[in-house]
């Protein structure tokens, strides 16, 4: 969902950009699931961090990420892998969807050690505690930064 977009996530996009002739960044909306940065906000801030890349921003919903791929003709996906815990549940998310379709593999990425823990769920627990500023802004590109200082401050 990408909330919010992370260094990790920039770096599997700028690794992506480099191994695929074209990139679509998607992003998946769960109607479910609470986000802290609305769709447009997401899309915006990715366009933003990832300006002078050659990738499309796009999003998607109420659709299963392998069919949105065969939608828009891609023969790959790209998936980090941050640990044990992330491996066991791509490599079932890769097997469910090669069985909806085979034409479409799953390639798998390992991120640098200084950014292998960072995501969005830890980047939204660290906000709010005094100090949570200079924790965040490790972890974050600059646009996202000055969204959550703006988002934050707001509701104070």
């Amino acid at each position: 969902t990408f909330d919010p977009l992370t260094l990790g996530h920039l770096w599997m996009i700028q690794e992506g950009e480099k191994l695929f002739d074209e990139l679509i960044v998607a992003i998946g909306v769960n109607p479910d699931k609470r986000t802290l940065l609305t769709l447009q906000e997401r899309l915006a801030l990715i366009r933003a961090s990832t300006k002078g890349l050659s990738v499309r921003v796009e999003s998607f919903e109420n659709e299963y990420l392998i069919k949105y791929a065969s939608s828009v003709g891609a023969h790959f996906i790209l998936r980090g892998i941050r640990g044990p815990g992330d491996y066991e549940y791509e490599r079932v998310m890769r097997n469910v969807n090669a069985g909806m379709n085979k034409e479409i593999i799953t390639v798998f990425l390992m991120p640098p050690p200084e950014i292998a823990d960072v995501s969005s769920s830890m980047v939204k627990g660290l906000i709010g505690p005094r100090g949570w500023k200079k924790a965040v802004a490790r972890y974050v590109p600059k646009p996202v930064f000055q969204k959550l200082k703006e988002k934050y401050c707001e509701k104070r």
